[in-house]
């Protein structure tokens, strides 16, 4: 049995899909000795044995990509004599023979569902692909049953052959006090914290309001720290930014090393996800891991990730969440309670437990 894994996420990304992968990739490594796993990919590096590792160069030129994608990677797929190829970005896999089986993993749908949220070509993308795409899979996979439902929503004929499996946490981000030293502007402070790229999305408008409601109503030091590198269509946000009337109070990291993130965590308040959707929640599961108090919108998957291990808010509900910031300083002891509770949470996210589900679902899919 000859698994490929189509892994330009490694090389190809840094946010949620990049770490999807790696994490999947590593374990997967560790656990199977019955199948042949191999990964495609822009460059090699020591995740993978080097010998699994299958090099399909990158090369920025126009109509590259899509020959890339169209014509030599499923030339090196058919040149492997793959049973089964797996797409981890939910685009993919093309221009292969019917006897191979095709696996796609979905983590969410918000092109199809919030068009106006992604970039133009994103969205149209998907319009013209995506139900090809599942149609054409064999298996797909995704990440929680909210995402479930709404690939089922999408594609009633995909309904039999689409199952959820939970993403792990990283177990490198864990609980600490340490201090860090990266970022001189947080050294003493007290901070909520949002982790994650910029983009509308993630709703950080709402954030925003909520922060001057409770700095206004508190005359709390407190800050606000939006941790993440910028994505798209972020005018918006940046325009509220300028004039938010307690900018000096808010700090943006930019991109933050994998490294920092356990003290980044640790040391906050609070961590906030106001996201108005999300396939799975990782950070929500980072912030767990470190003991952090989390507020979070309830809506899409985002319950199933928090459990009662969190406080919800409507994403569109500033003042609720402006309430719920004024708790979690307010009650040290409901802090305490809330930050066990994350912990324990936490435990139910595994990374070796996802890759040895996705791995009896791919030896069921190759025996079936």
């Amino acid at each position: 049995m000859r698994i490929v894994i189509l892994a330009d996420p490694l090389d190809n990304q840094r946010a949620g899909i990049h770490y999807y992968t790696q994490n999947l990739i590593r374990e997967l490594g560790q656990i199977d000795k019955e199948a042949e796993y191999y990964i495609i990919r822009r460059k090699k590096d020591d995740l993978f044995p080097a010998s699994r590792q299958i090099v399909v160069r990158y090369y920025r030129f126009p109509g590259y990509a899509a020959l890339r994608m169209f014509f030599l990677i499923p030339r090196r797929v058919r040149k492997l004599d793959a049973d089964i190829v797996v797409e981890p970005a939910h685009f993919g896999p093309f221009n292969l023979p019917k006897k191979i089986k095709r696996v796609t993993v979905i983590h969410d749908l918000t092109p199809i569902l919030f068009p106006k949220l992604h970039r133009f070509h994103s969205q149209l993308l998907q319009r013209i692909f995506l139900k090809s795409i599942l149609r054409r899979a064999a298996l797909i996979i995704t990440n929680s049953e909210n995402t479930a439902r709404d690939v089922k929503d999408f594609i009633p004929s995909a309904s039999d052959r689409t199952i959820s499996i939970y993403l792990g946490k990283d177990e490198s981000i864990k609980y600490t006090k340490i201090s860090f030293d990266e970022f001189k502007e947080l050294r003493g402070k007290d901070y909520f914290l949002f982790t994650g790229t910029i983009e509308p999305r993630k709703n950080l408008e709402c954030l925003l309001d909520a922060f001057k409601i409770y700095k206004d109503q508190s005359r709390s030091e407190q800050m606000l720290v939006i941790a993440g590198q910028q994505g798209w269509k972020i005018k918006s946000f940046f325009n509220r930014l300028k004039d938010h009337p307690y900018r000096k109070d808010i700090f943006l990291t930019g991109f933050v090393p994998r490294e920092v993130m356990s003290s980044m965590y640790s040391n906050a308040t609070s961590f906030i996800f106001p996201s108005l959707y999300e396939g799975f929640g990782l950070p929500v599961v980072e912030a767990m891991a470190c003991g952090t108090p989390c507020l979070i919108s309830d809506t899409s998957s985002l319950p199933e990730v928090g459990g009662d291990a969190a406080l919800y808010f409507k994403p569109g509900e500033a003042e609720t969440l402006a309430a719920l910031m004024q708790k979690i300083v307010s009650d040290p002891q409901g802090r305490k309670e809330l930050s066990e509770k994350a912990i324990q949470q936490a435990e139910k996210f595994s990374w070796r437990s996802h890759a040895l589900s996705f791995d009896k679902a791919i030896k069921k899919l190759y025996h079936s």
